[in-house]
């Protein structure tokens, strides 16, 4: 890792001191409060990472450092140095400012609407302006000069540019010249390390004929950097590419682990058949999606104590991309559904089919298995596709909103299982419907622990579910609170792992309602709720740090301990409380107390477990302690704005 950063910076929105977490595409620091605004806006906005608890290429954090140090933070923030804009009352954020709607207003601002930025004068002819910005950007990163490239890219010049009088791009240019930061800096922009110049040639190429050899070694590493990052997800190893080694597919120990159903095998195929374009759209989103479970993994243990009563927040499913289609966003949206096994299974299945890909092996007849498979499958899907089609995640704009498609949208539902069965492609997204398949049980506890950064707002959208709860009360009890689920867990044959899925999340370590009991609305002190939440708090972020230092004999007893706090938190409610949002919040938070027990048991005898294994049953008990602190979160809330009523 490249050497620390001074102890006197600033954060770059707000000036609190002593950031710890960067903003890599833009060449900031931030911190805590400031981050959480720009992981809800998403990656294509902002990528960022934990300073201290997320390992870094040497080179990418000396990027950072040195955009950080020469002052990258003017690009965004061009207009308000002038005077002007303290005289119309535009300002920046300040350290005392709240998070909402303050500090949230004015990032966005900077960094989504880029309303600070310097404007080049208007043109007729846009593409004109981008070319003549990229032909700039190919000139200067012969040179070490970070920020004049940054503004260019910031401007619209594009990192992929190929000069045609030249003949090459500016990642070939700044490979010839040995200039690793700015190849950085390129390639966090979207520079292909692949691509070839007139002569046929790669920037890794002229980077070993210029004898820049570390160089090379890190644009191979760019090159392979998305299944690099999938199977480090899983198995805490990447690849030896200086052995010419460029994949690793992690293989689990135990089969049971994977998700071997028929459905999960259909969705394989349909991957295999998917072309290069849509595979490689999936492989991203997914990429993101590690991105964001990794996150959230490193939020969770860096919080104080009373992070889950102020306003910062984990980012429950991937943000929208307005440059994406509706559909790939609600794709998008859906993987965070997937527990760990499934997501696993998922990011298995890439690896392996990247690597067959790029061998360029063929699948010996995919397209009519694919058929036949969906053939068989077709009515289960298209009963279960009724719970996935409602609208649970954040709006996303349509790229087609026209009368004609409100006017034509049943008929387009009736073509969209005959499109499955066509001669057409198959897409990344009836892909992911497959997939969700697997998962559909899982939706309505999703639908409930949707959370929005801005409190007020997650609280009328709670209040909203909870009028549309009521009127399905019936289903929503038979849903999540099963007596028999635990013993058809142990009781059931073959048909154990097309079932468990199913009723893995109901029942196990819920609070049994007494049927006798009248429902009560009255609900404890908030003081009370935050006293337990901050023991529940402090005892995830023990078994956390004990995840990332691979102390797996912790495990057991930290969750022990995170089971006595639940439970006490729980005996502060009625045990039939009113609200059917208390009950799913409380549910939710004693199943997930009880299935992190039964996570953390199978660590022992921990020299048995393969490594593979490991790393699985760390992603669970991660995502296990995430719902128990979402779930925390969410009582603190009801009861606080209960008792203000």
């Amino acid at each position: 890792m490249a050497k620390r950063l001074r102890s006197s910076e600033l954060c770059a929105d707000c000036s609190a001191q002593d950031p710890c977490w960067a903003s890599i595409n833009r060449g900031i620091l931030i911190c805590d409060e400031c981050c959480s605004v720009h992981r809800s806006l998403g990656r294509h906005i902002s990528q960022v990472r934990h300073l201290k608890h997320t390992p870094w290429p040497p080179t990418l954090l000396q990027m950072v450092e040195t955009l950080y140090n020469n002052g990258a933070n003017s690009i965004w923030e061009h207009s308000l140095l002038d005077p002007a804009s303290v005289m119309s009352g535009r300002r920046k954020a300040n350290p005392q400012d709240k998070v909402h709607p303050n500090k949230a207003e004015f990032i966005r601002a900077k960094y989504q609407m880029l309303a600070f930025v310097h404007r080049l004068p208007c043109r007729e002819d846009d593409s004109v302006t981008a070319k003549d910005l990229s032909k700039q950007l190919h000139s200067s990163v012969r040179t070490g000069n970070l920020e004049t490239c940054l503004r260019l890219l910031s401007l619209g010049a594009q990192a992929n540019f190929f000069h045609p009088e030249k003949g090459n791009t500016p990642l070939h240019v700044a490979a010839k010249a040995g200039q690793t930061l700015q190849a950085e800096l390129l390639a966090v922009y979207g520079a292909d390390p692949g691509t070839q110049d007139s002569n046929g040639k790669t920037p890794v190429d002229y980077a070993r004929q210029g004898g820049h050899h570390e160089l090379a070694e890190r644009l191979v590493e760019i090159q392979y950097e998305l299944t690099d990052r999938l199977a480090f997800y899983l198995c805490g190893r990447k690849p030896e590419h200086k052995n010419g080694q460029h994949f690793v597919i992690p293989q689990m120990a135990d089969r049971r682990l994977l998700d071997l159903s028929e459905l999960a095998k259909a969705a394989k195929k349909k991957l295999q058949s998917l072309s290069n374009h849509l595979f490689e759209e999936l492989a991203m989103d997914v990429y993101d999606e590690v991105d964001r479970r990794e996150t959230d993994a490193v939020w969770l243990a860096t919080q104080n104590h009373s992070t889950l009563v102020t306003e910062t927040t984990v980012v429950p499913f991937l943000p929208v991309n307005p440059e994406y289609s509706s559909t790939r966003n609600q794709g998008r949206q859906k993987l965070a559904r997937f527990n760990a096994h499934e997501f696993a299974t998922l990011v298995i299945d890439i690896l392996s089919d990247a690597k067959r890909r790029q061998q360029g092996n063929p699948v010996s007849g995919s397209k009519e298995n694919v058929e036949l498979i969906l053939k068989s499958i077709s009515n289960q899907h298209s009963s279960e596709s009724q719970d996935n089609d409602q609208p649970d995640y954040d709006s996303v704009a349509s790229d087609e909103d026209t009368d004609l498609e409100t006017n034509a949208a049943k008929s387009n539902r009736q073509k969209s299982l005959d499109s499955d069965l066509s001669d057409g492609p198959v897409t990344a997204q009836e892909y992911m419907q497959v997939k969700n398949a697997l998962v559909a049980s899982e939706v309505k506890i999703q639908q409930l622990m949707k959370v929005n950064i801005n409190l007020s707002d997650e609280l009328r959208v709670m209040q909203k579910k909870a009028s549309k709860l009521e009127k399905q009360s019936s289903v929503s009890e038979s849903d999540y609170d099963n007596p028999t689920a635990p013993l058809e867990l142990e009781e059931t044959g073959s048909g154990r792992k097309g079932r468990q899925r199913s009723i893995i999340w109901q029942g196990e370590g819920s609070i049994p309602e007494d049927t006798d009991t009248a429902p009560s609305s009255s609900l404890p002190s908030t003081e009370d709720v935050i006293r337990k939440t901050e023991q529940i708090t402090k005892n995830i972020q023990e078994l956390l740090r004990a995840a990332q230092e691979n102390k797996h004999d912790s495990y057991i007893p930290c969750s022990e301990r995170i089971h006595v706090a639940v439970t006490e938190m729980a005996a502060l409610f009625p045990k039939k409380p009113k609200s059917e949002l208390v009950r799913t919040s409380l549910r939710l938070l004693t199943s997930s107390a009880y299935r992190l027990q039964s996570e953390c048991k199978k660590t022992l005898p921990v020299e048995t477990c393969p490594t593979t294994d490991i790393q699985l049953v760390t992603q669970q008990v991660i995502q296990c302690a995430y719902d128990i602190a979402k779930a925390a979160k969410q009582l603190v809330t009801i009861t606080t704005k209960e008792n203000n009523n």
